[in-house]
C-alpha cells in the first residue's frame, strides 16, 4: 500500500498519527507537493478522482481519499490499539465525539487558516469574512471540548481515540495563524499538552 501525503496539510497528519499509534510501518509514504499542485496532475487525479490529500492506494489499486475513511480502513487492518470502539455503545460515543470534533472545531479552524494565511493565497480565493467567521466559530466551540475534558482524560473514552486525534490536529493547525486555546480552558489545555507529548503527534 501507498499513502500519498502532504506534510503541510492537517488531514494527512490524522492518518500519520493513526499509523504512529498503531506502529504501522509497512505502508510506503509518498510525498505530494500541494504548492506545486502535484495533487492536481492527471496521473494523481486518475487514481484519486479528486484533488484531495491524503490518498491511500491499496495493493489492488483501490484508492481512498477521505482521511477518516482511510483511518477506519487502517483500524480494520491493524486493530490494535483500538481507536474506533470495541462495543456498539462505545463505537457510537466515539463517532459522536469525532463528528463534534470535526464539525465544530477542526473544519472551522481549517477554513479559518486557509482563508487567512498568505501561504494559501495561491491555492484558492481567500475571503477574509470567511476566515473571521470560521476562526470565531471554531474557537468558541473549544468550550464544548473543555467541558467534556473536565469529566474525562480523553474526549470519547478512557483512552485515546480517533476523536482526540481529529480535535488535536485541527487545533494545532490553527497555530499558524496564531490561534491558541484561551488559558481559562484548563481542561482542554491539559489534554492538548498531553496529546502533543504523544509520539504520534510528532509523526
Amino acid at each position: 500500500m501507498k499513502l500519498y501525503d502532504a506534510p503541510i496539510a492537517p488531514n494527512p497528519r490524522r492518518v500519520r498519527w493513526v499509523m504512529a499509534e498503531k506502529a504501522i510501518t509497512d505502508i510506503e509514504v509518498v510525498a505530494v507537493s500541494i504548492p506545486d499542485a502535484e495533487h492536481k496532475t492527471p496521473g494523481y487525479l486518475a487514481k484519486a478522482g479528486l484533488p484531495q490529500l491524503p490518498m491511500l492506494e491499496m495493493d489492488d489499486g483501490t484508492a481512498i481519499t477521505e482521511s477518516l475513511a482511510i483511518c477506519r480502513y487502517l483500524e480494520s487492518r491493524y486493530p490494535e490499539p483500538n481507536l474506533f470502539g470495541r462495543t456498539p455503545e462505545e463505537t457510537a460515543v466515539i463517532e459522536m465525539w469525532t463528528r463534534r470534533a470535526e464539525m465544530l472545531v477542526a473544519t472551522p479552524l481549517m477554513l479559518g487558516v486557509r482563508h487567512a494565511h498568505p501561504a494559501f493565497a495561491p491555492l484558492e480565493a481567500q475571503v477574509p469574512e470567511v476566515a473571521d467567521w470560521n476562526q470565531k466559530t471554531g474557537m468558541n466551540a473549544l468550550k464544548v471540548l473543555d467541558r467534556r475534558l473536565g469529566e474525562s482524560a480523553f474526549l470519547a473514552a478512557e483512552r485515546l481515540t480517533i476523536a482526540d486525534i481529529v480535535a488535536a490536529v485541527g487545533i494545532d493547525f490553527a497555530r499558524i495563524v496564531r490561534l491558541r486555546p484561551p488559558e481559562e480552558l484548563t481542561h482542554l489545555n491539559r489534554w492538548l499538552g498531553a496529546m502533543r507529548e504523544r509520539p504520534g503527534a510528532k509523526a
